[in-house]
């Protein structure tokens, strides 16, 4: 198994070699890489929007509060200074607590402040609220854990707070809201919390169709299974379960649910998952376009396996009905060979975080070959094979998923990834 697991290493570091060094593999659905993708349209947040669509503490949103901190608490380590020169801190207080912020809130805030200088040259993003120490906040308020903040421009123009919200959403901050003429207001998940750190696709109870009929939830999936999925035409194929990208048997994680028209279906996923559907509003042309869940809207068009596979099923257009976001247990994200399956009838990618299917299909190659190599030097038995143990893989994000996820980081641009990273 060691010398499996160098085989398979070596080959991801020469794969992602190549990649660099011929972009003409990166041709075909979506953009190359290392091309800049078209500069995106953003749309400035109404008042008193909020996005998402969720109240605040929520586990769809920045999560439950978690106390107080005051300089004298154990946790006060968790507050790190901000000295950002591009951010300019009111500090009414004139003690330095604006500055004061968890390392997601500090992270978030200096990718804004990048925004706020490009979008308007001259004018620099600020803060006017940021830790509170002195109880002017209602209780339970983030603000008191330095997981919120309160923000203006420095020319404290109000045409420009609009936009200045939607900026702080393509930031990455996990809560955004325009409920003030005065301020923009924005808070992110604490550093401890589940949500913020762990990774994973679909809960649990969410369900597969096996070849030779049934169906299976995710979470009991085992290596040599064949699910429904899609080949790459779109037509329905049974392909082999591989492994588990991610598998977390006990987490609690706020998914994405999808409800469909005629036929109905519904589909839960956390935010960077990717499913394929048509947007609405668009031209059509794409059909097999992916979309993180996050993105998809009610008028969008999934696609719904019209029924179960007998030698005439098929893929049909459906429109999406609803969104809304609900907590689940369990966290799984199951690989097939052809990089799609079939789950609870509506078809999906197998991938997260990067916005092109093609792109995670193809930088996943070396390990679905390590996969298959190892299966051949394994030898198999003329017997039937018994049952394989319900544990088949440790728990966790695999090795491989980090390893990409930190080389895109590196090599794509930060607008081709979800803006939650792994974090969903």
């Amino acid at each position: 198994m060691d010398e499996m697991l160098v085989l398979t290493r070596l080959l991801l570091v020469g794969y992602i070699s190549y990649l660099v060094v011929h972009p003409g593999l990166a041709c075909g659905p979506g953009r190359g890489i290392g091309k800049r993708r078209f500069p995106k349209k953003l749309t400035p947040l109404a008042y008193k929007q909020f996005i998402p669509n969720v109240a605040e503490k929520t586990l769809g949103a920045s999560g439950r509060f978690e106390g107080k901190i005051t300089r004298n608490s154990d946790r006060f380590k968790e507050l790190t200074p901000n000295y950002n020169p591009d951010i300019i801190f009111k500090d009414e207080e004139n003690t330095g607590a604006d500055r004061l912020m968890t390392q997601r809130c500090k992270d978030k805030l200096n990718a804004l402040a990048i925004s706020v200088m490009n979008q308007w040259p001259g004018v620099k993003l600020r803060v006017t609220e940021g830790w509170d120490e002195d109880g002017h906040h209602a209780e339970e308020s983030l603000h008191y854990e330095g997981r919120a903040v309160d923000i203006t421009t420095s020319d404290r123009d109000r045409s420009k707070y609009g936009m200045l919200a939607r900026l702080a959403v393509e930031a990455g901050f996990d809560w955004v809201v325009f409920d003030s003429k005065a301020h923009i207001h924005c808070s992110v998940k604490a550093e401890n919390s589940v949500a913020a750190k762990s990774g994973g696709c679909f809960p649990g109870s969410a369900a597969v169709s096996l070849e030779g009929g049934g169906r299976r939830s995710v979470k009991e999936l085992r290596p040599g299974d064949r699910v429904l999925a899609a080949d790459s035409r779109g037509r329905p194929v049974y392909s082999d379960f591989l492994i588990f990208l991610d598998r977390q048997d006990d987490v609690s994680k706020a998914f994405y649910v999808i409800e469909t028209s005629e036929p109905r279906a519904s589909i839960r996923l956390t935010a960077a998952h990717l499913l394929f559907a048509s947007q609405a509003g668009g031209n059509g042309s794409r059909p097999w376009r992916s979309v993180f869940a996050s993105d998809i809207q009610p008028g969008d068009l999934v696609y719904v396996m019209e029924q179960e596979m007998g030698g005439s099923g098929s893929f049909q257009e459906v429109e999406v009905l609803s969104v809304h976001l609900e907590e689940d247990t369990g966290a799984y994200a199951p690989m097939t060979a052809e990089g799609t399956l079939v789950v609870d009838g509506v078809l999906a990618s197998c991938y997260a975080v990067i916005e092109e299917h093609s792109w995670a299909h193809m930088a996943f190659a070396p390990l679905r070959f390590g996969l298959d190599l190892s299966s051949l030097i394994s030898p198999k038995n003329s017997m039937p094979a018994p049952p394989p143990p319900p544990q088949l893989q440790e728990e966790g994000i695999h090795w491989y998923s980090q390893v990409l996820y930190k080389l895109g980081t590196l090599l794509l641009d930060k607008d081709s990834m979800h803006p939650l990273g792994m974090s969903s």
